[in-house]
């Protein structure tokens, strides 16, 4: 069993070398799919005596290969769609969108809380709240000087 641990240590190791940071990131649902089956793999691997080493390391090759796969595939806006969330809007500016709200699964105390993470005092420093693909609340900053930049807001969801 520990030559097992270590030999499916070393593969994980060298395939995230090989296929980048990305293939561990909090960046979608398919890279969650990934991290779940890497680690169904490892423990299989490891607990069970049905999968041996080889089996192991080869599965482990075929999730890795079908990652970069992907990743690479994205480049494609239709792939792109069918892979990732789309950003959505959850405050523009003061106003919250109650209907997005629900659509993310969020409460307002939720966005409440992320507000306070974000040292705001009043609603009227709130520019926007973006759902973001990872899950992630965004909160971007009023500044009465400077106006938002549309290119940050280009793929959010305003529905």
């Amino acid at each position: 069993m520990a030559i097992t641990a270590i030999g499916i240590y070393i593969t994980v190791i060298l395939l995230t070398r090989i296929s980048g940071k990305r293939s561990f990131s909090k960046m979608s649902s398919f890279d969650f799919a990934m991290t779940v089956a890497v680690g169904s793999i490892i423990a299989t691997t490891i607990l069970s005596s049905s999968v041996n080493l080889i089996e192991g390391m080869f599965g482990l090759a075929i999730v890795y290969l079908l990652q970069i796969t992907i990743a690479l595939a994205r480049r494609n806006k239709f792939v792109e769609k069918m892979v990732d969330n789309t950003p959505l809007l959850l405050m523009d500016g003061e106003k919250i969108l109650g209907h997005n709200l629900r659509k993310a699964r969020v409460s307002e105390s939720d966005l409440r809380s992320k507000l306070r993470e974000a040292n705001i005092t009043q609603l009227s420093q709130v520019k926007a709240v973006v759902f973001e693909t990872t899950g992630d609340i965004s909160v971007l900053h009023s500044n009465a000087n400077h106006a938002l930049d549309l290119w940050l807001m280009k793929d959010v969801n305003r529905d």
